[in-house]
């Protein structure tokens, strides 16, 4: 399994001029070879509309294609940024191009502000003597605040706002699974973070909401700035540090609570909600983003892959309407936060409720075959989860 840590990196100022000319360098490769596929395809859209295919079928771009031509006609920039680097840019490309073919959004073109990591995929960086060397760019000091398990495979340099930091992901063996002996469900809400088939409640910490005053009068100041001056640019580094603290304590705090989690339970039940459906309710998207359910959920099973433990998802459907008791469905309001059954006469919290519900469609596949023939689990381990260590 796949294994991630990030450490902070102290690039002296000529080490930083020459990461941000890579930087740059990346997303000019990036946008060049997107806009060479995008041309290539509306050529094929005129040929097809006018029936000129001279092999009888269009013709495509690659990643070997362009990784050919990177090799034979390189720029200046390119020269003084390590191959695999720019390997790995164009591989970026046809990843975003195959998440297209699957369903995902066309790839877009990114700006000088939405292209902020670039990786050495397999050599080119070495850690020694509490540095880390970088082909082309130097020896950068670097805080190393914990010891690296497994062999390093990857290094990725990431720029966040006024910060550096180097991703290390390593390759771990797989622990051996533990057998499950306490099993927990959980329903994620808004005025109970989550929700625990015990009985348990975890309250949102809100910090975004709490964040407010303070954003929205740095917000203001930025809005009055001249665009694009030194004064607006100065302004905007101070509004995307607010923004990242809110961010780096919510990911503290799923870091802990998922910590927490894995801890105390070998199987943890969730159910799969599509979040991005949900946030089109502008009523409620700002609280769903502020909390975090996608965040939570993928460090749980992150967290419980490391530690040999489960992580389920089970389908949402009528968790909230359901009765874990006697399994009667009846319809419910959101402002009905007691769950009554009109049949075994179960009265429960409506979360608890749905969080047993929730943990009841995970683990019934674990003594016969209904969940499976059904589709009422699903393992959200399927693929080997990443995670990110170095909060």
């Amino acid at each position: 399994m796949k294994k991630a840590f990030q450490f902070r990196i102290y690039p002296n100022k000529n080490q930083e001029v020459k990461m941000v000319r890579t930087l740059n360098t990346c997303r000019h490769l990036y946008n060049d070879a997107l806009a060479e596929r995008k041309k290539q395809a509306e050529l094929n859209r005129l040929k097809k509309q006018f029936d000129v295919f001279p092999w009888g079928k269009p013709e495509w771009i690659f990643y070997e294609d362009q990784a050919n031509d990177l090799s034979e006609y390189k720029t200046d920039f390119q020269k003084e940024t390590h191959s695999q680097v720019l390997q790995n840019v164009l591989k970026r490309v046809q990843k975003s191009m195959e998440n297209f073919f699957r369903g995902s959004g066309y790839p877009r073109f990114k700006g000088r502000n939405r292209y902020d990591s670039f990786t050495y995929p397999q050599s080119g960086f070495e850690l020694k003597d509490g540095k880390l060397i970088l082909s082309k760019i130097g020896n950068i000091k670097i805080i190393l605040h914990r010891d690296i398990a497994g062999k390093i495979k990857t290094c990725t340099i990431k720029r966040d706002v006024d910060q550096w930091y180097a991703i290390l992901t390593v390759e771990i063996e797989r622990p051996i699974e533990k057998p499950i002996e306490t099993m927990i469900g959980i329903d994620v809400g808004l005025t109970d973070l989550l929700a625990l088939s015990n009985g348990e409640m975890i309250k949102p910490p809100k910090f975004l909401r709490e964040s407010e005053l303070k954003l929205g009068k740095e917000q203001r100041r930025l809005a009055k700035k001249k665009l694009r001056s030194n004064n607006w640019k100065d302004q905007k580094i101070i509004v995307a540090k607010v923004h990242r603290k809110i961010k780096n304590q919510r990911k503290d705090f799923a870091h802990k609570t998922a910590r927490n989690l894995v801890k105390r339970f070998d199987l943890i039940a969730f159910e799969d909600l599509q979040i991005r459906n949900m946030v089109h309710n502008h009523h409620l998207a700002k609280s769903i983003m502020d909390a975090g359910w996608y965040q939570l959920q993928r460090l749980t099973a992150s967290k419980a892959e490391e530690a040999g433990k489960q992580v389920k998802l089970c389908i949402a459907n009528g968790t909230s309407q359901t009765c874990h008791v006697c399994g009667n469905k009846q319809k419910m309001t959101l402002r009905d936060r007691i769950f009554r059954c009109n049949q075994c006469g179960n009265i429960e919290n409506r979360d608890t409720n749905a969080a047993n519900v929730i943990l009841d469609r995970c683990t019934v596949g674990m003594t016969g075959i209904e969940a499976c023939k059904s589709g009422l689990s699903i393992d959200i381990m399927k693929q080997e989860a990443t995670l990110l260590v170095g909060w």
